[in-house]
């Protein structure tokens, strides 16, 4: 209650003053400061939403809902509106960064959202072609045998039909494709007697975490350090590559009991990868992992 009561205070009426003795002792802006006082990445752009986000000025607040064709026009509105020189190219330049990593952000979560909702179809061509191909990734010295076959069970789906359970089409398959070693080493390592697990339901599974961390805000440290401009769909997925090559290691360092602990160890996986992601300075892909 403390706590609450004291951000409350600091909100809406400290915040405002202290802004005020800090603009009359350095002559600059908030958003002045934190672009000479922090670095760039996700430390500066973090700062600089947040910074727009409690602003009493309309027309800062609404800068983080700006758009990208909209991002220069905004950035002239708010030096305008914060009496910063036009030709102020520094100040300019860093902002119109921030703004297009922050819009950039909201998009891609639009973007993830809209995929997440298209389920498998049969009848698509282009779904049945991208299923087919994970099995010649994974599989590529043995021939499906047909489209519907208990064979889908050597690469970790439940059934003889993928499509009850492939929702994760596209995250899975860009894994197999861009790291197709990697992907070979983790469902042959999948099939271990005692510590195995459904390599392909896994893999599912933690298409459903990387969503999470997107749509809950914490993914932002990490796009932000890895892309100084919009980030797309291949950051997503080069996350998830992340996850899924760093959740084998992690399974089989922590060796549970049994595949039924399964929830147990996810929940702890998805608290590390949280924690990690708290680092301002966080970048998670496979090539920063992966050490020679």
């Amino acid at each position: 209650m403390l706590v609450y009561f004291w951000g409350f205070l600091y909100s809406n009426y400290f915040r405002f003053w202290l802004k005020w003795v800090l603009r009359l002792l350095t002559r600059k802006c908030e958003l002045q400061r934190v672009f000479e006082g922090s670095k760039a990445g996700a430390q500066r752009t973090l700062s600089i939403e947040h910074s727009l986000e409690s602003s009493k000025n309309k027309v800062l607040r609404n800068a983080v809902h700006v758009e990208e064709a909209e991002v220069e026009r905004c950035v002239r509105d708010v030096m305008k509106e914060k009496k910063i020189e036009q030709k102020d190219t520094g100040f300019k330049t860093n902002l119109h960064i921030s703004l297009l990593q922050i819009s950039g952000y909201k998009k891609l979560y639009l973007n993830v959202e809209n995929l997440r909702k298209v389920p498998y179809d049969s009848d698509n061509e282009e779904h049945e072609e991208q299923l087919i191909e994970l099995w010649n990734l994974l599989m590529p010295h043995e021939n499906l045998k047909a489209r519907i076959t208990k064979q889908w069970c050597d690469i970790g789906f439940q059934g003889d039909d993928p499509k009850t359970d492939f929702r994760g089409m596209g995250l899975l398959g860009y894994f197999s494709k861009h790291y197709t070693n990697e992907a070979r080493q983790i469902l042959s390592r999948s099939n271990h007697p005692k510590l195995g697990y459904s390599y392909a339901i896994v893999g599912i599974n933690l298409t459903e975490m990387a969503y999470s961390l997107l749509k809950n805000g914490a993914l932002k440290s990490h796009l932000y350090n890895m892309v100084f401009g919009l980030p797309q769909m291949e950051h997503f997925h080069q996350f998830y590559c992340y996850l899924v090559y760093e959740f084998d290691k992690f399974w089989f360092e922590e060796e549970p009991e049994s595949i039924m602990h399964f929830n147990q160890y996810r929940e702890k996986f998805h608290e590390k990868i949280k924690g990690l992601l708290l680092d301002c300075d966080a970048i998670l892909t496979l090539q920063n992992t992966k050490k020679p």
